[in-house]
């Protein structure tokens, strides 16, 4: 089964499921130029299959709420993470949607490792390599998520719009 959202109202009678609304966030075009340009900060780079033992370790250390809303996965089509000092401190995924070059995003900090810029540096580099394949990265948060809406503002993506999702939570009358 799965899980609700924070938040998620359920008209029982209808039997669906209103997701709070997401903030949608995209990078402007000369944002996506300047990406093109600009170096990886140091210790960021892709994830593979011989990082497992780091990102388990970094799932580990994560909040739970941030795992769950992040979706943040290793076996994702794309994956970023910044190390410092040899450990795995922010982690970034996207999954293209299908039949679109669309590729959303999630990225979890460590929370002794936030304000220092570093979720930051992973979403930017995610996003150079996604553009660099043909698509175009999506953030999304939920609106009351404020130190997201705000690490996506300072990684350069610009708010689009909001989104509310509406799930079916069983057989229709």
């Amino acid at each position: 089964m799965g899980s609700r959202a924070p938040g998620a109202a359920v008209n029982r009678g209808a039997r669906i499921t209103l997701n709070d609304p997401d903030y949608v966030f995209y990078l402007p075009v000369a944002e996506q130029a300047a990406l093109r340009d600009e170096p990886a900060l140091g210790g960021t780079r892709q994830l593979t299959s011989e990082d497992e033992n780091a990102f388990v370790r970094f799932a580990g250390e994560a909040p739970e709420a941030d795992i769950d809303e992040a979706f943040v996965e290793l076996d994702h089509w794309l994956v970023f993470g910044t190390f410092v000092d040899g450990r795995l401190v922010a982690a970034a995924s996207m999954y293209p949607w299908e039949g679109t070059r669309l590729a959303d995003l999630g990225v979890i900090t460590l929370p002794d490792y936030r304000g220092r810029g570093l979720g930051g540096a992973t979403v930017r580099a995610i996003s150079a390599h996604a553009i660099a394949m043909g698509y175009e990265p999506q953030y999304r948060c939920q609106r009351d998520n404020a130190p997201s809406v705000a690490l996506a503002t300072s990684a350069g993506f610009t708010r689009f719009g909001e989104w509310e999702v509406i799930v079916r939570t069983g057989k229709t009358p």
